[in-house]
């Protein structure tokens, strides 16, 4: 493989992955540039069992869309619709906990719950929303709302971040998920969510979470209208705002799924492009302790390869997801334990579970 990496004339690269150094956009450009895909991920492998070793991550949880009616309506999506449209919906609070309750016979960690930007909605749902999950499941950690939805919640509330985050916390919330970032360019969000917080909004947000003591996630949608170049700066951005705060648990590569969105000309992402993604970012995020796979954007084939190339973490068992679903993704909507352990252990890893904050639950 020596041999190789010198012929794609990535050798030095290779050193500073075995030094542990911090790569350089143009280092991350020539990763993207290479076509020898088995290379990037050779070299994406080496970090991922630095940090992780071996093992796979996975957590048995649930989602919960609570609506999807939004004011954003973002191009690239499928999922927000006006108030009065025929597939608009909301959940009221007894709707949600009933949801909790149909699960109650497994062992669920995690209640993952996101939504639009609803325009009517008031302040104290969403309090109500997490105390009535926390009544029906006292244990379960809620993973819940965007940061782009709680720059919205401290809108409605009249408070600031750090305050309604505060408020949030004591009413149930126990970390925030990584969605709403998409590409942090502000080329790309004038064509495809001109109305949404900014890229500089989203990252303060997380910040301030972090310095709240909640943890968070982040993520990027790729392969619509975005450049290498802005791929990379976002990684960057996410780097750098890392350094400061370090409260990003997990790296989330979210692959465009054109279908019923405002972008149906753009083609669906290819295996090589997903595992590039992957494969890239693990090396660009030094500071991020995990890299997920998300079998329910790339399909549970290619997560389980995934997992050789950079990725360390499946997500979990998930128990209906809307978003991904609405745009046309066709992977199952729920994987069963036992399926994402046989998956884990087929790619050649060791399957974790874990909860939501990666503490290890089983060893299989």
């Amino acid at each position: 493989m020596d041999s190789l990496i010198q012929q794609a004339g990535l050798d030095d690269i290779l050193a500073k992955v075995h030094n542990q150094e911090r790569l350089s956009l143009e280092d991350g450009k020539r990763l993207f540039d290479c076509p020898d895909i088995l290379v990037v991920g050779y070299l994406a492998n080496i970090v991922r069992e630095q940090k992780n070793g071996n093992q796979a991550f996975f957590i048995y949880n649930q989602h919960i869309n609570y609506s999807n009616i939004c004011t954003n309506l973002c191009k690239f999506c499928a999922f927000g619709k006006e108030k009065g449209d025929e597939l608009a919906y909301e959940m009221g609070i007894e709707e949600i906990k009933d949801k909790v309750r149909q699960r109650l016979d497994e062992p669920i960690t995690e209640i993952h719950m996101v939504g639009g930007i609803h325009p009517d909605l008031p302040y104290s749902y969403y309090l109500e929303a997490l105390r009535g999950i926390k009544e029906v499941r006292p244990d379960v950690h809620i993973q819940a709302f965007t940061c782009v939805e709680i720059q919205h919640l401290a809108d409605l509330s009249g408070q600031s971040v750090g305050d309604t985050l505060e408020e949030l916390k004591e009413a149930g919330l126990g970390s925030l998920p990584g969605g709403g970032a998409e590409v942090f360019s502000p080329r790309i969000r004038e064509i495809t969510c001109p109305d949404k917080l900014d890229g500089e909004g989203w990252l303060r947000v997380a910040q301030t979470a972090h310095r709240h003591g909640l943890k968070t996630n982040a993520t990027m949608l790729y392969g619509h209208i975005e450049t290498i170049d802005e791929r990379l700066e976002h990684l960057d951005a996410l780097r750098r705002a890392q350094d400061e705060t370090g409260g990003f648990l997990t790296y989330i590569p979210l692959a465009f799924h054109p279908k019923n969105t405002a972008m149906t000309e753009h083609a669906r992402t290819t295996g090589i492009e997903d595992l590039k993604n992957i494969a890239v970012a693990r090396l660009m995020l030094d500071n991020f302790p995990h890299i997920k796979a998300y079998w329910v954007m790339i399909g549970p084939k290619l997560a389980q390869v995934a997992l050789s190339f950079g990725a360390d973490d499946m997500d979990g068992t998930v128990k209906e997801e809307l978003i991904t679903r609405m745009a046309g993704g066709e992977s199952e909507q729920a994987l069963g334990h036992k399926t994402l352990i046989r998956l884990i252990k087929e790619a050649g890893r060791e399957p974790v579970e874990r909860d939501t904050l990666y503490e290890v639950l089983a060893r299989f």
